[in-house]
């Protein structure tokens, strides 16, 4: 399931651009899940945009703007074939990581885009998220800015992570949004109820984050307690430790019965899952996997050439509700508690 051949392309919104159907999380490559190599770092990089990988997802909160100063010479050396999407409003304070500050106010937003223009090296970002709500800013005046960095030619397309259905239809009336981008797996599928039908109606393009559970979906741990590095971000997260961790290490049997009839790896099967969601719900579909490592970014990829079966998305389908544990700590973090 790893030859060479490009994956096939999606729109990003009705007027956002092109990019293939599957794009690439970069935030592990600096951050959240323990050391990553640099030169192997950028050399998968290189063999995703080989592979039609053209999205890349970064933000100026993923190392303290170390990300993005990693992918700038990436995007400088191919400016017109990779579509670089960042976001501001998160930062995470070096002395305590476990610390999380929004903010959407103007001031920030200006001081955002600057930032990240400079560490990525170019003119204009292609895709500038907001990464978290500030709900002490209305996100009419959130996306209000936003606009003005479009009109000043600083960004070319909008986007907004975590948001409910609501805040979704307050900030597409300011103005047009490319993509949300939210949490979509065989273990988190919150979104469906509200926030992806006013996707599909507003034509906005849903952009998958965390589509392998955090790598969990794909076997490689079942405890982040004892088998992950202090550093790892997934510690953090009470679906992936104690009881918990155990409890859904079980789910993924029907995974490994899904897998093995496709000869494919778990995680294929979880991301063609994600991907198969764009004709079940009508609008496009875009995971980001995260990865350091060129073969998986071939693993990866090879998941968008397999079709499930309606049988097996069925028993696939029924995992999400017997998950324990949240997808945070604190899950105010996310729009579950304002949807």
């Amino acid at each position: 399931m790893t030859n060479g051949s490009r994956i096939r392309t999606a729109r990003l919104g009705e007027t956002g651009p092109e990019v293939g159907v599957q794009g690439l999380g970069c935030m592990g490559m600096s951050f959240a899940y323990g050391p990553a190599d640099t030169d192997t770092s950028r050399a998968t990089l290189e063999r995703a945009l080989e592979l039609g990988v053209t999205l890349f997802d970064t933000a100026e909160a993923y190392g303290a703007g170390d990300n993005e100063r990693l992918l700038s010479p990436f995007v400088r050396a191919h400016r017109d074939e990779v579509v670089v999407a960042t976001k501001f409003g998160l930062s995470i304070p070096p002395d305590d990581p476990t610390r999380r500050v929004i903010r959407n106010d103007e001031p920030y937003i200006r001081q955002a885009i600057e930032g990240s223009l400079r560490r990525l090296g170019i003119e204009a970002v292609d895709l500038y998220y907001m990464h978290r709500r500030d709900v002490s800013v209305p996100i009419e005046e959130t996306v209000a800015t936003m606009a003005d960095l479009v009109r000043e030619g600083k960004v070319k397309h909008l986007g907004l992570s975590e948001v409910t259905a609501a805040e979704l239809r307050a900030a597409h009336a300011v103005h047009p949004i490319a993509a949300v981008q939210s949490e979509w797996s065989l273990f988190s599928r919150d979104i469906e109820a509200q926030v992806v039908p006013a996707a599909a109606e507003l034509g906005v393009a849903l952009v998958a984050y965390s589509p392998l559970g955090r790598g969990f979906l794909t076997g490689s741990f079942v405890n982040a307690d004892t088998e992950l590095g202090d550093d790892d971000f997934r510690r953090q997260q009470p679906r992936f430790t104690g009881d918990n961790a155990a409890a859904n290490a079980a789910l993924l049997e029907p995974v490994r019965t899904v897998a093995a009839a496709h000869d494919a790896t778990l995680g294929q099967i979880a991301l063609a899952w994600v991907q198969q969601q764009s004709a079940v719900h009508g609008l496009p579909v875009v995971p980001i996997p995260g990865t350091s490592k060129p073969t998986r970014a071939e693993e990866n990829t090879a998941a968008t050439r397999i079709t499930l079966k309606d049988d097996e998305v069925a028993i696939l389908n029924d995992i999400a509700a017997k998950v324990t544990g949240a997808r945070y700590k604190d899950m105010t973090f996310s729009s579950a508690g304002r949807e």
